[in-house]
Parts: C-alpha cells; sequence; structure tokens
C-alpha cells in the first residue's frame, strides 16, 4: 500500500540502472552528486544517440534539482523522456530515483533537463536524423 501523496517512478523501463558503490561517496559517506549527474548525463546521452541516429554532445543542463541523498548500496534507476526536438538539438527530461537494496519503496533523487546536439564525426551541429 502507498502512503498518500508517494510519488511513483515513470511506467517503463529505466534508461539505466546501477548500484551505488563506496568508490562513488563524497567526504560525509553520501554519494557524490557528480556520480549521479554522470548518470543522468549517460541516460540520457543513450536517448539522444539514439534519436538522433549517431553522435550527440551534452551542451547544457537545466534546473538540475537534487531531492535527497542516495547512499551506498541503493539501486538508481535512471529515467530519460525525450521532450523536444529542434534542427540540431534535443532536450531530455531524466530523472534518477533510488530504491534500498532490501526494500521496496521508491525515491526520486534528482531531476534535470538535458540537452544535447546532434554532431558529425568531426564534431560539428549535424541535423537530427530521427
Amino acid at each position: 500500500m502507498m502512503a498518500a501523496g508517494m510519488e511513483l517512478p515513470p511506467a517503463g523501463d529505466p534508461a539505466i540502472r546501477v548500484v551505488a558503490m563506496p568508490a562513488d561517496t563524497n567526504a560525509n559517506g553520501d554519494i557524490f552528486g557528480g556520480w549521479l549527474v554522470s548518470m543522468m548525463d549517460l541516460a540520457a546521452g543513450t536517448v539522444a544517440s539514439k534519436h538522433s541516429k549517431g553522435r550527440a554532445a551534452t551542451i547544457a543542463i537545466d534546473g538540475m534539482i537534487f531531492h535527497r541523498p542516495v547512499k551506498v548500496g541503493d539501486i538508481v534507476s535512471v529515467y530519460a523522456d525525450l521532450r523536444s526536438v529542434g534542427r540540431t538539438s534535443m532536450k531530455i527530461e531524466v530523472a534518477a530515483w533510488r530504491q534500498a537494496r532490501d526494500g521496496s519503496e521508491n525515491e526520486r533523487v534528482t531531476q534535470a533537463t538535458i540537452t544535447f546536439v546532434a554532431i558529425d564525426e568531426q564534431g560539428r551541429p549535424r541535423a537530427v536524423d530521427g
């Protein structure tokens, strides 16, 4: 039974799922925020590359919000959803959720909008093929 007001992760499979390890901690013993950002960038990059049918580069991360800490051993699921497509760019909404290894409750821990540009082999912007 879910408590009133409790949020659920998005339907469907996450773009990536990883376990937070001790090497990923900050000085306080929590998972380092930069590690979470990199997981979110990886997840969004997968969506951007698939949609544009090729290379894509991160150009902006907007509205990054850290809601809760992640602990060592937590299972982190990152969901990424393509929100808009321009001639060369794509905006992707990304949210990371944690679940304790021995628990069943999910908590949203971070969210952001990440913008990618489709690039060619020389690193120049190209039209999105998707």
